[in-house]
């Protein structure tokens, strides 16, 4: 199994939801033309606004990893309206993603049951 599954919980800073938008608005349009590995990715928000999901799909490790080279700058400006509750990517990653991430709040999950 080489999909890879993120999920991402974040809370809004005061006044920072208008400028996480126009952030993530940006960086999606860099998601539909530039990566070629993304397979989903979508933003939802809570009824009162102040907090948010992200659900990405990746094909492999290598999608992720291109991702987060096509979002460079612009993921740490996004970061910077938020405060993270929770990430974690799920699946089978590679040595080269597993290095990646062991530096950063995202936490890794290897799959143990499945159908």
């Amino acid at each position: 199994m080489s999909e890879l599954l993120g999920i991402a919980r974040f809370k809004f800073h005061e006044g920072k939801l208008e400028e996480f938008k126009r952030l993530s608005a940006q960086a999606m349009e860099i998601v539909r033309t530039k990566d070629t590995g993304t397979l989903q990715d979508d933003i939802y928000l809570n009824d009162d606004q102040t907090e948010c999901m992200v659900v990405e799909r990746y094909r492999d490790s290598e999608a992720l990893i291109e991702h987060g080279e096509h979002l460079g700058d612009l993921a740490g400006a996004i970061l910077a309206t938020v405060s993270v509750v929770h990430g974690e990517v799920l699946g089978e990653a590679s040595e080269k993603l597993r290095t990646d991430l062991a530096d950063s709040p995202v936490r890794l999950f290897t799959p143990y049951l499945s159908m």
